[in-house]
């Protein structure tokens, strides 16, 4: 299985990602501090969703070295679209970390065309947009988030106001919720088994703990 995880342990190997064949620990290796934005258009649909995550400094740096093909210590635009270009195809199995909900049941989002990447002030960020793939109108509760399955990525958002509607309609309301992990991990014990230790990557528990954006209005036929 590859993922993101890479963009750390296989610069230092020559390759972005990483095939996992070994059991993880339960604790994240990369982090990022991300922003996400949902655009409503006047139908009250959503039009797109607008990410950006700003990875740490270590992560950053061995992004660098990995990537600085012509060794001058700094990622132009050629080595930062072969970035971009590795991040894309990692997590296109993984529906780039995004989920997206209507009343409880996921909702389908489409592969970004593509990825933007930039390295300023020794620091990696990673921009894309994203669609719903089918018409998606706010109806009762439409929630947002960004998680990685394999719990080797933190994406964070630091502050409420990171996660924002743009567009949203009268009647609607937003609320970032913050699980709590303590009372998450109480409420789901049943999925919690052994093999969920063993083997993180192989389950999609960690979306309990990931913070989302919930957009309520008012339910329509």
């Amino acid at each position: 299985m590859k993922t993101i995880r890479a963009l750390n342990a296989a610069a230092c190997a020559g390759a972005l990602l990483l095939a996992g064949t070994a059991p993880l620990r339960v604790h994240p290796h990369v982090f990022a501090q991300a922003t996400l934005e949902v655009a409503v258009n006047p139908a009250g649909e959503v039009e797109t969703l607008g990410h950006v995550w700003r990875f740490d400094d270590l992560f950053s740096s061995t992004v660098l070295l990995e990537f600085d093909e012509n060794s001058d210590l700094q990622l132009d635009e050629s080595e930062l679209a072969t970035v971009a270009g590795v991040v894309h195809d990692s997590l296109s199995e993984f529906d780039y970390f995004q989920f997206v909900s209507v009343n409880g049941a996921p909702a389908a989002m489409q592969a970004p065309d593509k990825l933007l990447a930039t390295h300023e002030n020794d620091q990696l960020t990673i921009l894309f947009q994203s669609q719903p793939a089918e018409p998606l109108k706010l109806n009762g509760t439409v929630a947002f988030g960004v998680y990685d399955p394999t719990f080797y990525t933190a994406i964070d958002f630091f502050e409420d106001g990171d996660l924002t509607v743009r567009g949203m309609p009268g009647g609607c309301s937003s609320a970032v919720v913050r699980p709590d992990p303590d009372e998450a991990l109480a409420a789901n014990q049943d999925t919690l088994t052994e093999a969920f230790f063993n083997d993180p990557a192989g389950n999609d528990v960690s979306k309990l703990f990931a913070t989302r954006l919930e957009v309520t209005c008012e339910a329509t036929n």
